[in-house]
């Protein structure tokens, strides 16, 4: 049988998330007392059509694709779902509102991540556009710096608002501004690898080759410091700079990022009193536990409370943290489902990383190894704030969970980047022998000439 037909482990894995959740929905529904309802099959069809959808289009246009990267996607999505499910049982009396949007948004991202393997039929085509694709990123950037703002969402300048609908550019921009940057960095690698001065064994860049990075970091300030939230310019840098230690290989370079996000950090933080009743509340969430340290505080409470099992699913008390379906979702999974539970969660992230690294390592070419390796960095780097920030480790920045937090633009752009990690994964798993264009009916042929 053709490869293009034969991705069963893919499709053995989506059926192993699909009875995930159908077993934790079950369970959820009989710690609640409540008879199986309309709506926990809704959540379970339509959870099955998403990713059918997904499968069918990843067997037409990128055969040779990874296949655990979907399904790691689908489990997370699974876990995700049945928690967001789980406080709106707690919040809503059983009107599932946020779980209904969550399978809608996550039918968006699947179209999406349809249209990204339609277009990109070759990653090294988006090496092309990559300094429009920059500028486009910059101004998805800038736009909600500008743009009007309602009163209760004004502290925190990431947002555009469109009538009742709201989107955040920034998780676009990051995509757009990583496809720039690997480009960038497959072009110029000479210019960070020239040698400058040496100190204390390590060979440090002369000033003028600091330019680009000094550009992205003076970018991240102005961000942070405008948008009064330092969560997105915090993963744009960190990025960027994890991109440019690949691309060359110095650690000089890593020691002048640190530097350099001590600098900016400490000069937002006089002016932020946002930035610095996070970290306030990091030092001592429960200095301040009546005000601004309650969330954190209520979010440590739970943990603790979890232990290393988990009160159970449906025993707990998540909707004691505010937004606990958004910011704080892996502090509502380790209230119930423990240590356990909340480290199996960041072992499918360890997993969707590697792979990504995986494609990045057997790429053939330079561009489509950064942008891969970039790509995985900054779903590593996202988790990584994110878990510090709920277990008082580091401030809270804001950021959400990939794939399991509650919201639109989020898991439009994280399935975006799912796209583009399949398409290069593809690029690098094809035959030489056949085209990256090439048709399914095209590749059913070649496949059969071997």
């Amino acid at each position: 049988m053709s490869r293009i037909f034969s991705r069963t482990r893919e499709l053995g894995l989506l059926v192993c998330s699909a009875l995930l959740l159908l077993l934790m929905l079950f369970g959820l529904e009989m710690s609640q007392g409540r008879a199986l309802t309309g709506e926990m099959l809704w959540l379970v069809g339509g959870f099955i059509g998403v990713y059918a959808i997904a499968h069918l289009a990843i067997c037409l246009t990128a055969p040779y694709a990874d296949q655990v990267l979907l399904p790691v996607v689908a489990t997370l999505n699974a876990i995700g779902l049945v928690i967001i499910y789980r406080l709106d049982l707690a919040e809503r009396a059983g009107y599932g509102a946020l779980a209904d949007r969550q399978v809608l948004w996550s039918f968006a991202g699947v179209v999406l991540l349809v249209l990204t393997l339609v277009i990109v039929r070759d990653h090294k085509s988006l090496s092309r556009y990559s300094y429009i694709l920059g500028l486009l990123g910059l101004f998805f950037l800038a736009l909600p710096l500008v743009w009007p703002q309602p009163a209760e969402f004004a502290d925190a300048r990431i947002w555009i608002w469109i009538g009742p609908f709201s989107i955040q550019p920034g998780e676009f921009s990051k995509i757009l501004l990583l496809i720039f940057f690997a480009q960038l960095l497959a072009q110029k690698r000479s210019l960070f690898t020239v040698a400058g001065k040496c100190f204390a064994g390590l060979v440090f860049p002369r000033l003028r080759d600091l330019a680009p990075i000094l550009v992205v970091w003076a970018i991240a300030i102005l961000i942070m410091a405008i948008s009064n939230d330092f969560g997105p310019a915090l993963l744009l840098f960190a990025t960027v700079l994890a991109m440019v230690y690949y691309a060359t290989g110095r650690t000089s370079w890593l020691l002048i990022g640190i530097a350099l996000v001590a600098v900016g950090g400490y000069a937002v933080y006089q002016v932020s009193d946002k930035i610095q009743e996070r970290v306030t509340n990091f030092l001592d969430p429960l200095a301040n536990y009546d005000t601004t340290g309650y969330q954190p505080a209520q979010a440590l409470f739970g943990l603790s409370w979890g232990g290393v099992t988990g009160v159970g699913l449906g025993h707990g008390h998540p909707e004691l943290v505010p937004v606990a379906h958004s910011d704080y979702i892996l502090a509502a999974i380790g209230e119930e489902l423990g240590f356990a539970g909340l480290a199996a969660v960041l072992c499918l992230f360890l997993i969707f990383v590697n792979r990504g690294f995986r494609a990045a390592m057997q790429v053939r070419d330079s561009y489509g190894k950064l942008l891969a390796a970039g790509l995985a960095t900054t779903i590593i780097i996202q988790i990584f704030v994110v878990t510090g920030g709920i277990s008082a480790l580091m401030p809270m920045t804001g950021l959400t969970t990939p794939f399991m937090s509650a919201g639109g633009s989020a898991i439009m752009a994280n399935y975006i980047l799912l796209g583009l990690l399949l398409r290069i994964s593809n690029s690098a798993n094809r035959p030489a022998d056949v085209d990256a264009g090439a048709s399914a009916s095209e590749l059913v042929g070649a496949e059969a000439a071997r």
